[in-house]
């Protein structure tokens, strides 16, 4: 199963409108996608699932994420890094198996012209210590308020070609 994580919880980003284009477009290649936006985590993760705990709400979420096979970071860029609330969503889940040994894409996107570069460096970062295999092929989107149109879609033909060559290595990685 996939699962593509829009990894910020701000409401309405631009982040969820990437990870929906990916899964519209893995959908087309037939593929059953799920899409989970950290503004759907807990208010109180931080206090009832770190360190052991679990909460009833949060359970929902390890049991899509231990059911995951191969994830899709859509990651923003927050103060030259990815958000915390990735890092927290990451801390809070079950160690090691939630994902060890399992497969992920990484997309940055920023308002800025690098596309988030570092922080998705330092995600890798976080996947290779969690044995989570990263696909080499990292995209990054600059300037993403141009990038989508008023319904959410990619609208710039590189950016399309390099998604959709994206795409289709990773569902043979």
């Amino acid at each position: 199963m996939i699962t593509i994580i829009a990894a910020t919880n701000r409401p309405n980003s631009n982040t969820l409108k990437v990870a929906n284009y990916y899964q519209a477009q893995l959908h087309q290649r037939g593929e059953n996608v799920n899409v989970f936006s950290l503004e759907h985590l807990p208010a109180d993760v931080l206090n009832t699932d770190m360190f052991g705990k679990r909460s009833t709400a949060f359970q929902k979420i390890q049991d899509l994420i231990t059911q995951t096979t191969k994830f899709i970071f859509i990651i923003p860029e927050y103060n030259g890094s990815f958000p915390g609330v990735l890092k927290v969503l990451i801390d809070a889940c079950d160690f090691p198996g939630s994902f060890y040994d399992k497969k992920a894409c990484l997309v940055g996107i920023s308002s800025g012209k690098y596309g988030n570069i570092r922080g998705i460096d330092h995600f890798t970062g976080v996947c290779h210590y969690i044995h989570l295999n990263v696909l080499p092929l990292r995209i990054h989107i600059p300037n993403i308020k141009l990038e989508l149109d008023s319904s959410g879609n990619l609208i710039q033909e590189d950016t399309i070609r390099f998604t959709h060559e994206q795409i289709d290595k990773f569902l043979r990685f």
